[in-house]
C-alpha cells in the first residue's frame, strides 16, 4: 500500500513539528508549508492525499486557498484547521465542501483520526461489515431455522435487505457469496412456508398478514387525518431494497413514521396484485362482483383500466365520505402534468398517484441491450432506481408541496426477482406467457419447481376454464416452453421478473411519511 501523501499548510508550522513527526510515526508523508499560494503551485504538481489547511495565512486566507486547490483538483479533501469558531466562517467552509474541519489547539489524536476516516474509511467500514455479518449469521441462520410465522418472515427479510446493502460496501467476495447463499436458503424456505399457509389464509382458514386486497383499509385509510391532504403513492414493482436505496431522498424533505410491509398477493403481477389493492376484494371477487372491470389473462385488453373504478366501488362498500382524486403516470408527459397540477390536489381528502416507472423498467431489462447492461444485478437495478427517482417529476411535485402539512402513504403492488433457473413446462395455446406464473388447463410441470393450485377459488384467483389450474415458480426459478428452449433460456436468464413466490416478489414496503 502507497503511503499516504499529506500537505500540511499553516504560517506557524514551526510549532507544529511534533505533530508533524506524530503523523510521520504514523506512516504518513507530510509536506509542509506557510502560504496558501506556495499550496496552490504545490498541488499542480504534485500527488496530495490530503490537505490540511489553516484558515488565517499571510497573503491569502485559507477560503481562499480552499477555492483555488479545488480549482486545480476538486477531489482533494482537505481539512479545514482555524482557531476561529464563527458559525459563518464554518458554514462558508463546510460549503464549500471541506471534508472536516478541526478547531485550534488540535490534538495529534484527533488529526490522526480525522485522516484515518477520510483515508481508510472504505477499508475499515467493509472489515467491519464482514465482521459483524459473520456474527449475525448464526443468528439469520436460527430465525431461518425456528418455524417462523409471516410477521418473522418480514422481519428476517428486512434483515436480508440491511445485510445485502451493507454487503455493497464491503470488498469481500468470499463474505458476499456466503450472504447470497444464506439469502437462497431464505428463499427456499420462504417458498416452504408459502405453499404450507397461502390457502388457508387467503380463505380465512387462519390468520393473515396485511395482503394486498386489505392494504387500504389496513394501511392507507387509517393515515388520513381531517383537514390533512394524504397521498397514497403507488409505485409500481417497487422492492423493499429499491425502497431503502431511495428512502435518503425521501428523508431529506419528509419525517418517515412508519416503515412497514406487507404481501402481495399471487401471482406477483400487475393485474392481480393492483386490481386488488384498488378494488379491496380477491381476484376471484373482483370477478365476480364487477365482470365488467376484470379481463383474465388470455383476453384482449388492458387489464389495469378500471383502478379507479374499483377503488370508488372499495370507497362506496366501506362508507368512506372522502374528496379523492386518481392520476396514474405511464409516461413522461404525464409526469409533467402531476408536477404542474400538485397544487390543485391539496383541495382532497386523498390522492391516488400510482407511477409505472419501475415496472416499465423491469420489463424494458428484457426488452433492451442498454438496459440489460444498466441493469445486470441487483446493485445496478438499485441504482438505476435511484437515479430515476431522484430526477423524477414525483420527486419534484413532492419537494413542491413539502412546505404544506401532508400525508403520504408509499407503497408497491410487488416486487420482483433476477431469474436465474429454468424450469420446462407444457401446456396448450391457452397458457400464459409470464415466465414466473402459468394458468391454463392440462399443464405438464415439475411438481417439486412449483406451487400448483389445481382449484384455482383456493387461492383466491378465478377460473376461466373448466379445468383451469395455477402454477407459480419457486425461488429463482422461471418457466419456459420446450419449444425454442435453449434461446428463451439464454435470453431471459439474470432478468428481472414477477409472478412467482420469492421474498423479492412477495414481501414489499408500505411507509408512512408526514412533513418535517
Amino acid at each position: 500500500m502507497a503511503i499516504p501523501k499529506i500537505l500540511w499548510v499553516d504560517d506557524e508550522m514551526e510549532s507544529l513539528q511534533s505533530q508533524k513527526l506524530f503523523l510521520e510515526n504514523k506512516g504518513y508523508d507530510v509536506h509542509t508549508l506557510t502560504n496558501g499560494f506556495d499550496a496552490v503551485d504545490y498541488v499542480k504538481d504534485h500527488l496530495v492525499d490530503v490537505v490540511l489547511l489553516d484558515e488565517t495565512m499571510p497573503g491569502i486566507t485559507g477560503l481562499e486557498t480552499l477555492a483555488k486547490i479545488k480549482e486545480v483538483n476538486s477531489r482533494i479533501p482537505i481539512v479545514m484547521i482555524t482557531r476561529n469558531e464563527t458559525e459563518d466562517l464554518m458554514n462558508e467552509a463546510i460549503g464549500s465542501q471541506i471534508s472536516d474541519y478541526l478547531i485550534k489547539p488540535v490534538n495529534p489524536n484527533q488529526v490522526w483520526l480525522t485522516l484515518k476516516k477520510i483515508l481508510d474509511n472504505k477499508r475499515l467500514v467493509a472489515e467491519k461489515t464482514t465482521s459483524a455479518y459473520q456474527q449475525q449469521f448464526r443468528h439469520l441462520f436460527m430465525a431461518l431455522n425456528s418455524n417462523p410465522d409471516y410477521n418473522e418472515w418480514m422481519d428476517i427479510y428486512k434483515k436480508l435487505v440491511y445485510w445485502e446493502l451493507e454487503m455493497g460496501k464491503s470488498d469481500s467476495p468470499e463474505m458476499q457469496e456466503v450472504f447470497l447463499a444464506q439469502k437462497q436458503e431464505a428463499n427456499t424456505e420462504f417458498f416452504k412456508f408459502i405453499s404450507r399457509n397461502y390457502s388457508s389464509w387467503i380463505t380465512g382458514k387462519a390468520a393473515a398478514p396485511v395482503f394486498s386486497h386489505n392494504l387500504m383499509e389496513r394501511k392507507v385509510f387509517p393515515a388520513i387525518e381531517k383537514g390533512v391532504p394524504t397521498f397514497f403513492i403507488l409505485i409500481d414493482n417497487l422492492r423493499f431494497d429499491q425502497w431503502k436505496g431511495i428512502e435518503p431522498i425521501f428523508s431529506e424533505t419528509f419525517r418517515i413514521l412508519e416503515e412497514d410491509s406487507f404481501y402481495s398477493i399471487l401471482p406477483t403481477a400487475t393485474q392481480y396484485a393492483r386490481n386488488a389493492i384498488f378494488s379491496g376484494l380477491l381476484p376471484v371477487e373482483i370477478e365476480k362482483k364487477f365482470p365488467q372491470y376484470w379481463k383474465n389473462d388470455e383476453e384482449e385488453g388492458g387489464k389495469n383500466l378500471h383502478e379507479e373504478d374499483l377503488f370508488r366501488e372499495q370507497l362506496k362498500r366501506l362508507k368512506k365520505d372522502l374528496r379523492v382524486s386518481y392520476t396514474k403516470v405511464l409516461h413522461h408527459n404525464d409526469g409533467q402534468n402531476l408536477l404542474n397540477n400538485i397544487h390543485n390536489l391539496l383541495n382532497n381528502d386523498l390522492n391516488v398517484i400510482v407511477y409505472n416507472f419501475v415496472d416499465m423498467l423491469s420489463h424494458a431489462r428484457t426488452e433492451m441491450e442498454v438496459l440489460k447492461e444498466l441493469a445486470s444485478d441487483e446493485i445496478s437495478y438499485r441504482s438505476l432506481t435511484n437515479s430515476w427517482f431522484e430526477h423524477s417529476p414525483l420527486n419534484q411535485a413532492l419537494k413542491k408541496i413539502s412546505d404544506k402539512k401532508i400525508n403520504i402513504v408509499l407503497a408497491t403492488d410487488h416486487g420482483s426477482v433476477r431469474v436465474k433457473n429454468p424450469s420446462k413446462v407444457v401446456g396448450d395455446k391457452q397458457t400464459t406467457t409470464n415466465l414466473r406464473y402459468k394458468h391454463g388447463r392440462n399443464l405438464n410441470y415439475d411438481p417439486k419447481e412449483v406451487l400448483a393450485f389445481r382449484d384455482p377459488k383456493e387461492a383466491g384467483l378465478p377460473t376461466p376454464t373448466i379445468n383451469s389450474s395455477y402454477i407459480f415458480a419457486r425461488e429463482d426459478r422461471f418457466l419456459c416452453y420446450p419449444n425454442n428452449y435453449n434461446y428463451y433460456v439464454n435470453y431471459y436468464k439474470n432478468t428481472f421478473q414477477h409472478g412467482g413466490i420469492s421474498l423479492e416478489e412477495m414481501i414489499v414496503p408500505v411507509i408512512k411519511m408526514t412533513t418535517k
